[in-house]
């Protein structure tokens, strides 16, 4: 309120400090208090839009049920922050996030004011997923989520690069950089070094550790 009070901006929007019932959210931050969620949206304009994660901190689905529950809640409708593709913690960080969005039907629209990204540590490869997330609100109940992956690569990275992902997408995605052994890593990078595309240089510096965040890097933020 302070800050709405001397902006010209035409949209705010907070992110709570608990934007999830995930009780993760507790472990890390301490137990919340009572009623936490309703009390911050009872002391906020009802212009100020409120940032919401899902029933989880990454949301396997996202609901229309769950969106009108918490808009219940806060006498607004929520603004959808999803975590997916974001790749920035210990373990997220050995995973390349390449497939196309599931667990959010179209129909979540109508529950949410928007839907914001977090994207992954990626830029370029970041697209690929974000991509079918637009596909899959055109789409509605006709989406596929592989068929939106394999039309989201070739558009961003080109049919060559886009096959050599699809064919590697179990590596980079499912196994992950920690569990690749070093033969598995060093095949891996010869193929993409070979290719010059800045999305197959994401690839070559996320097998040498570029990306890589520590517990300590989580802890200092």
């Amino acid at each position: 309120d302070f800050a709405a009070s001397r902006s010209r901006a035409s949209r705010i929007t907070v992110c709570p400090s608990y934007y999830s019932d995930d009780p993760l959210l507790d472990r890390v931050f301490g137990e919340r208090p009572p009623r936490y969620l309703e009390k911050l949206a009872a002391g906020l304009d009802r212009r100020i839009g409120i940032f919401w994660t899902g029933e989880e901190v990454c949301s396997r689905e996202i609901t229309p049920g769950h969106l009108d529950a918490v808009a219940s809640r806060i006498g607004r409708a929520p603004i959808l922050w999803d975590n997916y593709p974001v790749n920035d913690g210990p373990t997220m960080s050995q995973r390349l996030h390449l497939r196309g969005f599931t667990g959010r039907n179209a129909r979540i629209g109508a529950s949410i004011t928007a839907h914001a990204v977090n994207p992954a540590l990626q830029p370029v490869l970041s697209l690929v997923p974000l991509l079918t997330l637009v596909a899959s609100y055109r789409d509605a109940d006709a989406y596929c989520y592989r068929r939106a992956t394999d039309e989201a690569l070739a558009d961003i990275v080109g049919t060559e690069l886009a096959a050599l992902l699809r064919l590697d997408i179990k590596w980079l995605q499912d196994i992950g950089l920690d569990r690749l052994t070093a033969g598995e890593k060093a095949g891996l990078r010869a193929r993409y070094q070979a290719i010059d595309h800045p999305a197959a240089r994401e690839v070559v510096a996320w097998l040498e550790g570029f990306w890589a965040i520590s517990g300590e890097a989580v802890r200092t933020q």
